[in-house]
């Protein structure tokens, strides 16, 4: 396996740990009731477990460009040292953008979370040449 199909599994490993760390919170914010009915009224979530969604809803985004990016790589027998760094760099970056989000590091999470976009963004480039 390439490191950046290593880095992917990862990353997707990372998303449903998220999910887990959101269902959590979400669950104690609203109870256990109102997370195993139909949901006809909405509740918004707010404070962590707000966030935790919001870095969750985040993590999905950046997730399907990173996946073209590194099907794109693969798929093209690409792979290098430079991508296979960029593709570290994204998974630390969603790594390091959870607490970020979690507990308010600002500018921080903005930072992250462009260290992460723009290291997708150079394998997708990389690509082309």
């Amino acid at each position: 396996m390439t490191p950046e199909l290593t880095a992917l599994t990862l990353a997707a490993l990372l998303q449903v740990a998220q999910y887990a760390l959101f269902s959590v919170a979400a669950n104690r914010q609203v109870g256990v009731g109102y997370a195993m009915s139909p949901r006809d009224k909405d509740r918004p979530l707010t404070d962590l477990a707000g966030r935790l969604q919001r870095a969750l809803n985040n993590h999905f985004e950046g997730l399907i460009l990173f996946t073209i990016a590194v099907a794109v790589i693969t798929l093209s027998g690409q792979s290098s040292a430079f991508t296979a760094a960029c593709a570290w760099a994204y998974l630390g970056a969603r790594v390091l953008y959870i607490p970020s989000y979690a507990f308010g590091w600002v500018p921080w999470r903005s930072v992250i979370w462009a260290v992460g976009f723009f290291a997708t963004l150079a394998m997708l480039i990389a690509a082309l040449l």
